[in-house]
This record gives structure tokens, sequence and C-alpha cells, in this order.
């Protein structure tokens, strides 16, 4: 395979109801069936008047700005100072929602195309109709990437080419299954394309010519394969986010007993993580010989028959009321750490005839 990276000069200041197509057509009268064009998301949102209004400089500015980012945030992911990564409507995890105020007058703000994919289809579409040439087209933009610095551009929205190319059930030359190998193939290319595009140079087109021998007889799914279902997104918060969310979780602890026995190991982990900051004097304790913890079991009122395990938990004595307050504030962190090994929980009265001790079934 050969591949040629073609920038598209000559295209000038896109502005809103503007002919893409024509513009594209006439700057590269030399466009071939097959060839893959990488157009920057901007020029399309110009042209489709996705543009906003806003104050040239100010606190009003970033009042509008923010005001911007809201309605076109689905989901905010993480915040850092003034940078905010959130989601967008149309899946897309990126910095500020995609929202550029780079080449383009200070008063106005830059949104992405309301629906990519269909931006990719139309223009291949008015391309094949009118000037007679077969492409695959992908709508570009730049986003930075979890774990490393630097940007790049990736595929927002495409049209003529699948998006992913799935090696899964491929053989390798050593005769080994590939199970999870997939491609984004029209990243990939929408990075390619920027290496002659570049942010300053006014060439917000690109053409990969040699990676398809003819473009897609339909249009495909689209970038739309490239968003990752939220079910499969192991990384969904930043990191403060994440801690927040398990906080919040933790207030609000259901109480229950697990369907199956915990791990022990994973129960000392959780009794070991609260050792350090529980009153002095509390202590709490796996019951893992089966004659002494039929014996608590027998004597600890409501004993859930699901619940296969039992801690017991007790504070310094003599008690006093505010050390009841604070063994119960104890009872919680350990709960909690229970919780972060995915062991779930439930309090019960003490055993008959004891004092200041608690039970905890799992």
């Amino acid at each position: 395979m050969r591949l040629e990276i073609l920038p598209v000069p000559g295209i000038g200041d896109v502005t809103e109801g503007d002919d893409l197509a024509a513009l594209i057509a006439t700057a590269a009268p030399w466009l071939r069936d097959g060839d893959v064009l990488v157009v920057t998301s901007k020029i399309v949102s110009k042209a489709e008047g996705r543009l906003v209004d806003v104050p040239a400089d100010g606190p009003d500015r970033l009042a509008a700005r923010d005001e911007v980012l809201a309605a076109e945030t689905a989901r905010v992911v993480a915040t850092r100072g003034t940078t905010r990564i959130v989601q967008t409507h149309h899946g897309f995890v990126m910095a500020s929602a995609g929202i550029d105020a780079s080449n383009v007058d200070k008063t106005r703000l830059v949104l992405l195309p309301k629906d990519p994919d269909a931006s990719a289809r139309a223009l291949r579409a008015a391309l094949r109709e009118r000037y007679h040439v077969d492409v695959a087209v992908i709508i570009s933009d730049t986003m930075g990437r979890p774990w490393r610095n630097g940007l790049t551009d990736v595929a927002l929205g495409v049209a003529g080419m699948d998006a992913i190319r799935d090696h899964r059930g491929e053989t390798d030359p050593y005769g080994n299954e590939l199970q999870l190998t997939q491609m984004a193939v029209v990243d990939e290319l929408a990075g390619a394309g920027e290496l002659v595009k570049g942010k300053c140079d006014q060439v917000p087109v690109a053409v990969v010519r040699g990676y398809l021998g003819a473009a897609g007889p339909d249009d495909g799914v689209g970038a739309a394969a490239l968003v990752r279902d939220a079910s499969m997104d192991l990384f969904s918060l930043g990191t403060a986010e994440a801690r927040a969310a398990g906080l919040a979780a933790a207030a609000t602890l259901p109480d229950g007993p697990g369907a199956t026995p915990p791990d022990p190991a994973a129960v000392r982990r959780a009794i070991a993580a609260v050792a350090e900051v529980v009153a002095p004097g509390t202590t709490f304790t796996l019951v893992a010989d089966e004659e002494v913890r039929a014996g608590l079991v027998a004597a600890v009122p409501g004993w859930p028959a699901e619940a296969s395990t039992l801690v017991l938990g007790s504070p310094a004595t003599p008690v006093a009321p505010a050390d009841l307050v604070r063994f119960g504030a104890d009872l919680q962190r350990l709960r909690t750490a229970l919780a972060a090994e995915n062991i779930p929980s439930a309090l019960l009265p003490p055993p008959a005839h004891t004092t200041a001790t608690a039970a905890l079934a799992l």
C-alpha cells in the first residue's frame, strides 16, 4: 500500500450558507474515486451556521461562553480550574464540548456540527451527484487524549467507509487468533490529514489517497460507531469526580447482605483500611471460627438467612454517649470500606448479653 496525503489549498474563508461541495471541487478538481476527503469540522460548522454571538472580551464573554458550554453538555466528566471535560450530546468526550474561538471573529464562537455523520453524508452525496466523484468523507476535529500530552485530529463524522477495521477472529502470522483488535482507521486517517492541514495555514481540507480502492457502496453507520457505550466505559469520570461520586454513594449505602459469601481476605482488607482512623479502643473482628460464629449468629436478633459472614465491632469501655456516637461513625467507616471491596452489609442489633457491641452481616 502506498499512501499520499494531499492538502487542498485555496478554499478561503467559509461563511454561513457556503456550498462546501462547490468550494472543495473547485479547489481540488483532481479528486478521484476512492479518495478519502478529510474536512475540518470548523468549516462544516461555519457553512451550517453553527455559530453563536458573544461579547469580545471581559466577564460578559466568559459568562456567555459558560452558558453556551452548558447547552452543549450532556454530562460533565471532569473539571479542573477553568478547564471542563464534558460529554457532548453527540457522545464525544472533549474539552469545552469542542467549542472553538480560533479562526473566527472575536465576537463569535464555533460549535460542533449538529450531526457530523449527516454532514459527511450530505457532502459525499453532493460531490457524487454534482461532480461525479465518489469519495469517502471524514469530518475531523482536534481532541486531547487521556494519559498522553498533545492533541490529535479524530473523526467526528464519516460517510463512505467503515469507521472501524475489525480484526477480531483473524489469525496473526504466529497462529494466534485476534480477540480484541479493532482499529479506529478513520481517526488514523483524520490524524494523517492534519499533518498537511496545520492549525494556522488555512488549509481546512486534505485528501488521503491510496487507502481505499473505492468508497463504500453506501454511507455506512458513521463515526457513531466510535462512541463507546457507557456500560463499557471504565473511565467515565475524572478522578476527583469519581471520588465525589463514591463519597455520595457511601452516604446512602443500602442495608442487606450479599447473595454470595465474601472473600475473607477482602473483609480483612476493609478492617485493616479503617484500623488507623477509628476511635482508640474500637475493634472490628471477622469471626472465622465456625463454632464461635454459629453461637453468635444464634444470639443475634433477626439474623438474615442469606448472610454468610459475621463481623463484630465493639468500642472501648466504659461507654459514654459520645463514645456511642463515635462508634456509629466507625461502623459507617467500616461499611464504606467493605463497599469499596464490593461487599454489601447489614447492621444488626447486638448479640444477646453484650453491651456496646454491634454485628455486621455480610
